[in-house]
């Protein structure tokens, strides 16, 4: 027999999987480091294009690793024609990484090797040497080594394993860094403090905060930038003055938004969410479909065939639903305290949210993932 229960209630805010609440906090305040970041202080992506070797006959078949090959050889003042160049033990690969800032000349970070082609597997293979650039075209790096997978494949006589991917691979420490990337204070001593949720009132927050202790050096330049003066006592010594704005308590502010996911039975609420006066009913639905199997006899001499059939009984019941009221202004806490003795499943509580969204109750937005 199956079964379909949609068992209903009101908002249950203690789901089955997982259920994350953003409380706001009035009186909470958290590090300026923690809610942006310095101009120029960020990482950068790098990418290349190089050659695996070593391969046991997994690698590429097409013209673009005869062509690497050819120019590989050329490099080293070997003359050789492509058609000769036939070797599987070779892929070509794009590697990328990430460097991130204040990295110096001739530190390690770690690359990341996808197979460009039709290769099988990168299993065994070393990556030769392969120059990484920016989106400048420098080369700010330079990647080699073995590489090293999180799977393996194997295939023999038209049977085959494998395990996770086996034409990604990484090669941990596989970069040295060759450019360092430079941190410099530009626009007549000036620097720009970025938030990574820009917000106007956190920006003035950060303004005030920053003008409280070092005087009147900070002012909003829009949701998202702080430009900040860097005091005469400071002028010297820029990583002083850096490391003393970061520790700075500051409270931000956050737009009232419920996060929704249906897929997982997530819910985020946050701390600024209200709800006006609404009342809410969510009846009890449950639909049972039993399957049972009989024997078609046909009549004597009527030259039919006795045949099975299978049949089915359909039943739905509805429950009387409850209708509750919640009052204006409620605020998160109030909501849970009030429905949190009722049942209801993810799904169900998302049906309510939108439900409560569309009557114009809900204040806040509520995004769908």
């Amino acid at each position: 027999m199956r079964r379909w229960a949609n068992k209903g209630g009101l908002l249950l805010f203690s789901l089955i999987g997982f259920f994350l609440l953003s409380a706001g906090c009035a009186s909470c305040e958290v590090r300026l480091k923690d809610i942006g970041r310095i101009e120029g202080a960020r990482p950068n992506q790098l990418v290349g294009m190089g050659l695996v070797v070593g391969l046991q006959g997994t690698g590429d078949k097409g013209e673009l690793v005869s062509a690497m090959l050819g120019n590989f050889a050329r490099n080293f003042g070997v003359a050789i024609d492509r058609k000769d160049l036939k070797s599987k033990n070779v892929a070509v690969v794009s590697v990328t990484c990430e460097m991130p800032p204040f990295v110096r000349d001739g530190e390690r970070i770690d690359v990341t090797l996808s197979a460009l082609g039709d290769a099988k597997s990168l299993q065994g293979g070393v990556l030769l040497q392969t120059p990484l650039k920016a989106a400048n075209g420098n080369v700010y790096a330079v990647a080699q080594g073995p590489v090293s997978l999180g799977g393996f494949s194997a295939e023999k006589g038209g049977s085959g394993v494998a395990k996770n991917i086996s034409t990604t691979g990484r090669i941990p420490g596989g970069a040295l860094v060759e450019r360092e990337t430079s941190f410099e204070v530009r626009n007549g001593g000036k620097i720009r403090f970025f938030l990574k949720n820009p917000d106007f009132t956190t920006a003035s927050r950060v303004s005030e905060v920053l003008n409280r202790t070092f005087g009147n050096v900070a002012s909003v330049k829009d949701a998202g930038c702080v430009e900040i003066s860097v005091p005469e006592r400071f002028s010297g010594d820029l990583s002083a003055f850096v490391a003393s704005m970061e520790g700075l308590p500051v409270r931000p502010d956050t737009a009232a938004r419920v996060v929704v996911n249906e897929r997982t039975g997530t819910v985020a609420i946050g701390g600024q969410v209200r709800i006006l006066e609404v009342a809410v009913a969510h009846g009890n639905l449950t639909v049972s479909v039993k399957g049972s199997k009989s024997v078609s006899q046909p009549l004597p001499f009527s030259g039919g065939k006795t045949v099975p059939v299978q049949t089915a009984e359909i039943s739905a019941q509805e429950e009387a639903s409850r209708i509750t009221k919640i009052e204006s202004s409620a605020t998160v806490d109030d909501v849970v305290q009030s429905l949190n003795r009722l049942g209801a499943t993810p799904r169900d509580i998302i049906s309510i949210l939108q439900a409560i969204d569309q009557a114009g109750a809900l204040q806040g937005e509520l995004i769908l993932q």
